[in-house]
């Protein structure tokens, strides 16, 4: 088997590390090296920012400044995902970006939430400015394989489709609850067909 990069998983709100525990009970299995903190989200008070720096210092701790990494982000995990390629100089070392279920374009649920205590939930409101300026620095994103996991039945991020980067590949599956999109059995053989590719 090729030799492949190590994988960061980046998990979401309300989640641990552990909510990836179908993904990396495979990548045990076949081989592929992983690093997966819990970072700590105040119940959605941390800030996206202050997040991806935590997650830029774990990096810089365990792989250096050099290492090729992909990247792969569990809804508001794969924000912070993006956040960490565009501002940390990760897409120079960053060879694919899978994000599952995240809320690139907002999501309604945030909307009511308000920017103060909840400064991370708030930046995920439809039309933040984060998201906005996350958008303009999308040309980051250029030379990425990007995948996009989505299920238009996503109560969480919420439409779903509002999970979608405007580039790289959308992958649309069948399941209800936002959870599963790292749960479910069938979608996670398929984001490990995606891995492995």
């Amino acid at each position: 088997m090729k030799k492949r990069n190590p994988i960061i998983l980046i998990h979401g709100l309300w989640n641990t590390s552990d909510i990836f525990s179908s993904i990396t009970a495979k990548l045990d299995d076949i081989g592929i090296e992983y690093f997966a903190p819990t970072l700590k989200h105040s119940y959605g008070m941390t800030s996206i920012i202050d997040l991806s720096n935590t997650l830029n210092e774990l990096i810089l701790e365990k792989y250096g400044l050099e290492k090729k990494l992909d990247i792969m982000g569990f809804s508001m995990g794969g924000i912070i995902g993006r956040y960490w390629i565009q501002k940390f100089n990760g897409y120079k070392r960053t060879r694919r970006f899978i994000s599952i279920g995240s809320p690139h374009k907002g999501t309604l649920i945030a909307q009511l939430v308000p920017k103060y205590p909840f400064r991370g939930i708030s930046e995920m409101k439809i039309n933040s400015k984060f998201l906005r300026e996350l958008a303009k620095n999308d040309f980051f994103l250029d030379d990425i394989e990007c995948i996009n996991f989505f299920t238009y039945w996503d109560l969480m991020v919420f439409p779903g489709w509002l999970t979608n980067l405007n580039l790289g590949k959308k992958i649309s599956v069948k399941v209800y609850k936002h959870r599963n999109l790292v749960r479910n059995k069938s979608v996670v053989d398929k984001i490990i067909a995606e891995i492995i590719m």
